[in-house]
């Protein structure tokens, strides 16, 4: 007897939130916007779209980029990254921060049919699949600290019955980590209009969970769905570790990397790391868990646990659980690094 095999959505559209400054990333989101920053080799809206697509299964028709005004040649950046996925990419402005419904709503002509809606801090790794027969999916992780986090709660049935943003006292550990699917986008957008429309606000700002709370009671049922691994780039540490983790997915699917123009002199790279190409590594030791980007020079080196970013040189140092942006010169330098871009430090 031949197996059932689940039917799949045919097409979605995507909207990725990205208008933040990246505040607590600085100084690498003075140049860069945040989702452009690359973990891994991959920027992180690029690792975002690619693990959406893994649980989803289906074509990508469109995807929304909402943003402030980054300039052109970061939304060229932006279409390229939807153009790899076979879609289409569009870009629509957030002039003013008024909250993650607000977000949303910049793209509502996106808001037909199945749409996932993803802010772009974060990554995950998940086993689940979506059902054309769901109504809404939450993305959730059990975590340990629930007053720091929005958390839903759930009836006997494990459906989602409400939205809490940072409890003081506990209701549920299951955090809601900024990624959500809904099989009709027409009603998110009926609720998102309705709380502009009546100026219903939180904070200043208007928030998606509101609107997620008006589509419950209509009797939508939305689910959680279970991350195996939640990682977030919102600081230096956390982007680091972040990059860590990709990596052992990535080797893990790949273990024998192939590398273009990289000379390896008296050097010796422990995996995982991914090295870009026109590299130059002397009398050094890299790795394990790092990034390096492309035209850099490493001599006489140890380094671990660190993204580097294109056109760095570095000399005769000692670098661990670091971020370094592009066209970096360092020499003889701490080894506990947070450099921007076009940065050059001697001692």
């Amino acid at each position: 007897m031949a197996l059932e095999v689940p039917e799949k959505i045919n097409t979605m559209n995507i909207i990725i939130p990205m208008a933040g400054r990246g505040s607590r990333l600085r100084p690498h989101t003075l140049t860069v916007p945040k989702p452009l920053i690359p973990v891994g080799g991959k920027p992180i809206v690029h690792r975002l779209v690619e693990d959406i697509v893994a649980v989803c299964g289906s074509e990508i028709q469109e995807i929304a980029f909402v943003v402030g005004h980054f300039g052109e040649e970061v939304e060229r950046e932006l279409i390229a990254v939807a153009e790899m996925f076979g879609a289409r990419g569009s870009i629509h402005y957030q002039e003013t921060p008024l909250g993650t419904g607000h977000a949303v709503l910049c793209a509502k002509n996106l808001l037909k049919g199945p749409v996932v809606v993803a802010f772009a801090d974060t990554l995950f790794n998940a086993d689940f699949k979506i059902s054309p027969d769901d109504d809404g999916i939450l993305w959730v992780k059990q975590i340990e600290n629930p007053s720091d986090f929005g958390v839903v709660k759930l009836n006997p049935l494990g459906e989602i019955v409400d939205y809490i943003e940072k409890p003081k006292e506990f209701v549920s550990d299951l955090a809601m980590i900024g990624v959500y699917y809904f099989k009709e986008g027409e009603k998110l957008l009926q609720e998102l209009e309705y709380l502009v429309s009546n100026n219903i606000i939180k904070s200043g700002e208007y928030q998606l969970p509101d609107a997620l709370r008006r589509l419950t009671e209509k009797g939508c049922l939305f689910k959680p769905g279970a991350v195996n691994e939640w990682l977030d780039c919102g600081n230096k540490d956390v982007t680091v570790h972040t990059n860590s983790r990709v990596l052992d997915y990535d080797f893990q699917k790949n273990p024998t990397p192939t590398r273009k123009n990289v000379t390896l002199l008296n050097s010796i790279i422990i995996e995982p790391c991914f090295i870009d190409e026109n590299i130059l590594i002397e009398n050094s030791i890299i790795g394990p868990h790092v990034s390096i980007g492309k035209d850099s020079t490493l001599m006489d080196c140890r380094i671990t646990d660190s993204i580097l970013q294109n056109n760095c040189t570095i000399n005769n140092m000692n670098i661990t659980n670091s971020m370094i942006g592009s066209h970096v010169i360092l020499r003889n330098t701490p080894s506990v690094l947070s450099i921007g871009d076009f940065s050059t430090i001697n001692e």
